[in-house]
């Protein structure tokens, strides 16, 4: 390994192009630039700086350790920075799941707030989608989940509360059979058409949709937003976030239509496991927690083109 002051050396000579103005950058007298740089070359044994031209220039040897030991320079450095990091109880990395029916663009200010904080923490925010949500948590690929739906399932040491509770309107398009049927819609006449459902990302099972009959076609598509595009080009029907189809609905674009078998309200979960609370994770917590966050992630954001 290099010390600084050789490391230096090597950078100023190498952009320099002189012993004299290499000498004058570093503040030193050029005998002792000189002795230093033939002190180098004997410590590899190699030609390190090429002295038969006007120039003074690093030789590919020369180059090849300024190069290495600079990178070498900040692996140590960014070491050193870890190791701090972690003493003082910041987690090396944090990673975020999110259920895909919550929405980037809301966390984004979150994110900015946490940078802020200079941490050195790095994030990784991914999303699944229903039961894959909770599996992500069981099988370690998240140290905190946010809007899983449905009750906890059996994870070791697992901690969560609750996020909030999404609302959802059975919306089509006023171009589908359905839009003019008589209400309250029975199951067996929504099941003649197809339903668009968001894939469950579990790996582990077959994963699960919701209002979907034994028997009935699907088209299964990668986000909310896609469902929400589908059901408005009406390629399906189907239950939708009450407040993000909002302004749809008052246009028109979507029609409500009142179901014989509600669906109930999804209560969304916040979960992590309690073996792993670093400083990072208790921040993010911290923030989940208060209301005016949990309520906007609820509501998403208004569909509005």
């Amino acid at each position: 390994m290099l010390s600084e002051d050789e490391l230096a050396l090597l950078e100023a000579i190498r952009e320099s192009g002189s012993l004299s103005r290499a000498a004058v950058r570093l503040g030193k007298a050029p005998s002792t630039v000189s002795h230093a740089a033939r002190q180098l070359e004997a410590r590899f044994d190699a030609l390190l700086f090429d002295r038969r031209r006007y120039r003074l220039q690093l030789t590919p040897a020369g180059q090849l350790l300024a190069l290495e030991a600079a990178r070498l320079m900040q692996d140590v450095s960014r070491l050193n920075r870890r190791v701090k990091q972690i003493a003082s109880g910041w987690e090396d990395r944090l990673w975020i799941v999110t259920d895909e029916i919550l929405e980037f663009d809301i966390l984004a200010p979150v994110i900015r707030s946490f940078d802020a904080l200079q941490s050195g923490v790095t994030l990784r925010l991914t999303s699944e989608v229903l039961g894959g949500t909770w599996e992500a948590l069981r099988d370690g690929r998240a140290d905190i989940i946010v809007g899983a739906t449905n009750e906890p399932p059996a994870i070791p040491k697992l901690r969560w509360f609750e996020l909030g509770v999404m609302e959802w309107v059975f919306a089509i398009s006023p171009r589908n059979v359905l839009a003019k049927a008589t209400e309250p819609l029975e199951r067996e006449t929504v099941a003649r058409q197809r339903s668009v459902v968001v894939a469950d990302s579990s790996r582990s099972s077959a994963g699960r949709a919701y209002g979907v009959t034994g028997g009935q076609a699907t088209l299964a598509v990668p986000s909310m937003r896609a469902k929400i595009i589908a059901q408005r080009q009406n390629l399906g029907v189907g239950w939708l976030p009450r407040h993000r189809v909002a302004g749809l609905l008052k246009r028109g674009e979507l029609v409500e239509k009142q179901m014989a078998d509600p669906r109930e309200p999804n209560t969304l979960y916040v979960a992590w496991r309690g073996d792993q609370e670093g400083r990072a994770l208790a921040w993010w917590l911290d923030e989940l927690r208060q209301p005016r966050l949990a309520k906007r992630l609820i509501k998403g954001l208004e569909i509005t083109d």
